[in-house]
């Protein structure tokens, strides 16, 4: 936005001055052509009027030239101000300038000076070139011209500083926001990974009971195991001996159907518990 803004800023600048720049040469052509007119081309009191008005200035050119030298200028506007016929003398670098200086001089505010519609710009005495003849009327145009220019580059200016001041701010709520965001997400990342190391806690709790079950389970099949081996040979040695073989199988079969009743029961918990711990990781994945 401070880019556009300075580039419209320039392009007015620029079309200030190309419109200055294009005026200025045929405004000057047409003044040489009204000042070095012969008097052929105009009527007579005009070329009368012109020459009274150049024989009038000549008069006071020593002191005109003593004035621009005082004032270090380049030239300066001169005329006989028209209901006096005092000489006034505007020191400047230019016909522009020299009537700029003049509108920001107390001189022209008071109303002491009248200016005619036709005014001389002398150089100083040391440059080469012709007196040129200005009118007030376009001098004053181009006073307003630069006014209105100035204007414009200070409401640019003044655009460009609020644009900056609002931009400034945007950055601050922006930054304050992203700060505000990073913080809740944070607390949430720190919630998530304490639930997550709950969860992992509680399930190597399962999985380590699962691992003692499954030994007991195990311990308890080898013991099965060798109680089966060890009541088969004492079967074959008490084959002699009916009553003791009766009495020796009967505790035998209530050995078995308490240890049948333990496993089955033992087993039913072991799959209770393996369901849990597959609803669990269901759960975390």
């Amino acid at each position: 936005m401070r880019q556009l803004l300075l580039v419209l800023l320039g392009r007015a600048r620029r079309g200030a001055r190309r419109w200055l720049g294009s005026s200025l040469p045929l405004l000057s052509l047409t003044l040489v052509v009204v000042g070095c007119a012969s008097p052929s081309l105009m009527p007579k009191a005009q070329a009368v009027a012109i020459e009274e008005r150049d024989r009038a200035l000549a008069s006071h050119a020593n002191a005109i030239h003593a004035a621009i030298r005082q004032s270090g200028t380049a030239g300066a506007l001169t005329f006989l101000d028209a209901q006096d016929r005092r000489l006034v003398v505007l020191p400047g670098d230019d016909p522009a300038d020299a009537w700029a200086r003049y509108t920001r001089s107390p001189q022209s505010t008071t109303g002491g000076v009248s200016v005619p519609a036709v005014v001389t710009f002398v150089h100083r005495a040391d440059v080469p070139k012709a007196p040129e003849t200005v009118t007030s009327s376009v001098l004053q145009q181009q006073q307003v011209l630069k006014t209105s220019v100035a204007a414009l580059e200070t409401e640019l200016r003044d655009a460009v500083r609020r644009v900056e001041e609002r931009l400034g701010i945007v950055q601050r709520e922006l930054a304050e926001s992203i700060a505000a965001t990073k913080q809740e997400t944070d607390a949430s990342l720190g919630t998530a990974r304490a639930d997550i190391q709950r969860t992992l806690s509680s399930l190597a709790g399962d999985l380590a009971a699962v691992r003692q079950f499954m030994l007991q389970t195990a311990q308890l099949g080898w013991l099965n195991h060798e109680l089966i081996v060890e009541n088969a040979s004492g079967m074959r040695k008490v084959a002699t001996a009916s009553q003791e073989l009766a009495a020796s199988s009967a505790k035998l079969e209530e050995t078995m159907r308490q240890l049948s009743e333990t496993l089955a029961g033992q087993l039913k918990e072991l799959a209770q518990r393996l369901d849990a711990i597959q609803g669990k990781v269901s759960s975390l994945k």
